[in-house]
């Protein structure tokens, strides 16, 4: 599966952002989908996942109530809506998937990667 992220930008601290993750495979729908994070000397960070059919979401509690995942399988496509976007939200953002969803939450655990999309939020 290939994955290609976009969507990162500049935004002011309070602001908006929609990151979106496309796959090339007709079978992205068997997939679970995840966000993380990486800041600039940090490690990959969770921080959001959902279901093959978008039953199931989790969110990292440093996001929670900020940020939506979401996913429209019939344009193989999942997206990750932030609001309330804070200074330490500044990072570049990767798309991951694996075929299945929950249990460890770590970035070895998933098998695909996007390329990674720059979001930066200033104070």
């Amino acid at each position: 599966v290939q994955l290609q992220a976009s969507g990162g930008g500049l935004v002011q601290a309070g602001g908006s952002l929609r990151l979106s993750c496309a796959a090339s495979e007709r079978t992205f729908n068997s997939y679970a989908m995840a966000w993380f994070r990486q800041a600039p000397g940090k490690e990959r960070e969770f921080v959001s996942d959902i279901s093959w059919n978008g039953g199931s979401t989790y969110y990292a509690d440093s996001v929670k109530g900020r940020f939506t995942i979401s996913r429209d399988n019939a344009k193989n496509t999942v997206y990750l809506q932030m609001n309330s976007l804070k200074p330490e939200d500044t990072a570049v953002y990767y798309c991951a998937a694996r075929p299945r969803y929950g249990g460890n939450r770590t970035p070895v655990e998933y098998n695909y990667w996007g390329q990674g999309t720059l979001v930066t939020v200033s104070s």
